[in-house]
């Protein structure tokens, strides 16, 4: 289960940000999270609940956003969302698609409480 060694770095971040802050406690985290991320959302949430005991995150609530793979297309210039694994671009047929979205794993936004 390599979400928990994803969680294990974002609370490196939320440990790093709440001393910056003076922050007595995490409240909230935004995950932003491609499908192409190779991340399960419901194993990161378990990760995250099972990692938050103990921690200045006890309490906090993890969301996570969900990221559906945005294409472009250099031929025509067109964008799509894909939810089929079709690498093709919709617009005109090409498969030089280039990926703009939908394989990151970002830490959006964190919620402290001094």
């Amino acid at each position: 289960m390599h979400e928990l060694s994803l969680v294990a770095s974002v609370f490196d971040i939320l440990e790093e940000k709440a001393r910056e802050h003076g922050a007595a406690r995490v409240v909230r985290v935004v995950l932003k999270v491609g499908v192409m991320a190779g991340v399960v959302p419901d194993l990161l949430e378990s990760a995250f609940d099972i990692y938050k005991k103990g921690t200045l995150a006890e309490g906090a609530r993890l969301e996570v956003v969900v990221v559906p793979v945005r294409t472009r297309c250099p031929d025509c210039d067109g964008e799509a969302v894909r939810e089929d694994a079709d690498f093709s671009c919709a617009a005109c047929g090409s498969r030089r698609i280039e990926i703009v979205e939908g394989r990151e794993l970002i830490v959006e936004r964190i919620e402290l409480e001094t």
